[in-house]
């Protein structure tokens, strides 16, 4: 492939594995010249069907803006900010993760890259991406740890993992 074809397209949700994915496309994508492209797909809690019957225009707003932060939070977590040495773009989309993922691999350079996270929620949408596409799809695995080192770490932040100078 040709540095600079296509995008490197990343599933956020905030999980472990979406991290790890999140790291693995950065370098995918500074690597090969692309532009890393964030994307968290949300949908209203209480779900579509209820929200287009009862709408909450103030609702929405709100849940959009903790998508944001979200995604941002991703960020910190795991570059500390925005990663050095490539071009990233971040979405926030409201729809169904596999929808929004989908819809957004256009051209046949695309890589999108998803966590392997353990799971039937996150499974269900694993296996409808991988029905609908037809791009290149990376499967990162989510790390293993200890659920007790699992809920440290999502404590934690960047500022933890530096180096003393």
């Amino acid at each position: 492939m040709a540095a600079g074809g296509g995008r490197v397209i990343v599933g956020v949700s905030g999980s472990l594995a979406s991290l790890a994915a999140l790291r693995v496309a950065a370098h995918a994508a500074r690597e090969s010249g692309r532009t890393l492209v964030a994307v968290l797909a949300w949908e209203p809690p209480e779900g579509e069907a209820l929200h287009v019957r009862n709408p909450d225009s103030a609702w929405a707003a709100h849940c959009e803006r903790e998508a944001r932060a979200r995604l941002d939070r991703a960020f910190g977590e795991v570059f500390g900010g925005t990663p050095k040495g490539v071009t990233v773009r971040r979405r926030v989309i409201r729809g169904r993760p596999d929808r929004v993922l989908c819809a957004g691999v256009a051209d046949p350079d695309d890589l999108l890259v998803l966590g392997a996270r353990s799971g039937p929620r996150r499974a269900a949408v694993r296996r409808r991406v991988l029905a609908r596409t037809r791009r290149p799809v990376l499967m990162v695995p989510a790390p293993e740890l200890p659920r007790r080192e699992r809920r440290a770490l999502r404590r934690a932040t960047a500022g933890d993992f530096e180096m003393p100078a």
